[in-house]
Order: structure tokens, then sequence, then C-alpha cells
């Protein structure tokens, strides 16, 4: 544990950090989760909805540097693959 008032100070911000970065997280899986169960149905309008939402948040969480941009990336060109063989 922490014993210097700075090093208290930067655990207590690092917890504050991880929340946020686990939310934020938690937020672009269940977007992608959307995404693909829309895929699974074959439901073009609403996977094309959730990919543009999906793409909104996982854009936003590699900007925070929540996530690496290249897995941002790899994901945003995976889920467009899969919506566009839909059509």
């Amino acid at each position: 544990m922490a014993n210097h008032p700075s090093a208290e100070k930067r655990a207590r911000q690092a917890l504050k950090r991880r929340a946020r970065n686990r939310s934020t997280l938690s937020a672009v899986r269940t977007a992608i989760k959307k995404v693909e169960t829309a895929v699974a149905a074959k439901d073009k309008e609403t996977a094309t909805a959730a990919l543009s939402a999906a793409t909104a948040l996982i854009s936003r969480a590699a900007a925070k540097r929540v996530m690496h941009p290249n897995t941002a990336g790899r994901r945003v060109s995976r889920l467009t693959l899969q919506v566009n063989t839909l059509g």
C-alpha cells in the first residue's frame, strides 16, 4: 500500500481511471454484441444502426486510449465487413 501522500493520491486516481475504463470497455462490448446479434438475425437495418453506434463508441475508446487504436480499427473493420455481407 502507498505510504507517501503523492503515492496515495496516485492510487486514488488509478482507481477512478480503472472504473471509468472498465465502464467504457463494457459499453463497447455491449455495442459489439448488438451488432453481432443483428447480423446473426440477418436484420440489415438494425445491424446498420447498431454498427453506427458501436463505431462511435469504439472510436471514442481509442481516442481516450482505453483501447489500442489498432485494436479499435480492426474491430470496426470486421464489424463493417459482417454488416456489408448481409446486403
